[in-house]
């Protein structure tokens, strides 16, 4: 069978995006909602540590919970019928994509600075700040969504309503191009810049504690390691997407003179980089047992004595 070029879409939404979207959801849903329901019921006292991997679970748990719809439809072949869905489910992909690196920059600030002050007495280390600097990561990531929904809405309105498009295909009054080149500056590349500079800064400052007391740094390897682990994912994860979904936009533009194959080509290579991008909503739960404080000791201890209670109503009096 020869497959025609103009097939490419259908054919990798159905066998790939389809399957790996499914296979997310079934291995990072349980993960996260462990962490989320962890933190609640095992966490007695709050550090600034806590609320911003509380506030990436959340962002990953309520992203993955859009999957299951996307997998069902791509497997059957079937459009997004109800705008409100396209509009929510685009949304909240876009909004967990630049949230969790943004919240992991903030934990890596937190890092950073709990290395420089171990008596948390620093502001930017209380719970408070915390608070504030969530919502203000909150509010930020939705500002450079908004746009997105205007063209969302635009793109549905001309289609009457009946086609959802994702990002690299919106048309609207709004430049898209620009525009997704304006998000991949704000949302991807300074935050990406922010995570290597604190990758370099506890690099650094462990350097200058091993010189000075030897024993002192020693425990902090660990967070320098996963520090740069974090960094090194998003670098891994998001350069492909935002690299392919910038040339697909930029490919559709008249002064590109790409012919129709190379187009559909282009596309397929970002269709691909689609799934890998939000693979860090499987991954991020790892972090959150590296770096959170004590918080794999208080959940397996919490989950050793729920199964001894339910093992004990199992025994017959």
């Amino acid at each position: 069978m020869v497959l025609n070029c103009t097939q490419i879409d259908d054919v990798l939404e159905r066998y790939y995006l389809s399957p790996f979207y499914a296979i997310e959801f079934c291995i990072g849903f349980p993960g996260n909602l462990l962490v989320v329901l962890g933190y609640i019921f095992c966490l007695p006292v709050w550090q600034s540590c806590n609320i911003y991997l509380f506030s990436l679970a959340v962002s990953d748990l309520i992203f993955l919970c859009t999957l299951p719809r996307l997998s069902y439809l791509y497997a059957n072949h079937q459009a997004e019928t109800s705008p409100y869905s396209c509009v929510i489910n685009r949304y909240v992909l876009h909004v967990n994509l630049y949230s969790s690196i943004l919240f992991m920059v903030w934990l890596c600030m937190d890092r950073f600075l709990l290395i420089k002050y171990p008596m948390r007495n620093h502001y930017l280390l209380q719970p408070q700040t915390a608070l504030l600097v969530t919502g203000l990561s909150w509010l930020a990531v939705n500002v450079e969504v908004a746009p997105m929904i205007a063209l969302m809405v635009q793109d549905l309105q001309s289609g009457n309503w009946s086609r959802c498009m994702d990002f690299a295909s919106l048309k609207g009054n709004i430049n898209s191009f620009g525009y997704s080149l304006g998000l991949t500056l704000t949302g991807y590349i300074l935050p990406m810049l922010a995570l290597c500079s604190f990758s370099y800064q506890i690099a650094h400052l462990l350097h200058v504690q091993e010189r000075a007391l030897q024993h002192r740094a020693k425990p902090y390897k660990r967070t320098l390691r996963v520090v740069a682990s974090a960094a090194a994912m998003f670098l891994v994860l998001y350069t492909p997407y935002h690299v392919l979904r910038n040339i697909t936009m930029a490919s559709g533009q008249l002064w590109a003179g790409m012919n129709l194959c190379t187009r559909m080509c282009v596309r397929g290579l970002y269709i691909v980089t689609r799934p890998l991008a939000f693979m860090h909503s499987v991954i991020n739960p790892v972090f959150y047992f590296l770096m959170g404080d004590k918080f794999s000791q208080l959940l397996f201890a919490k989950l050793r004595k729920l199964f001894r209670k339910t093992e004990q109503q199992r025994q017959p009096a």
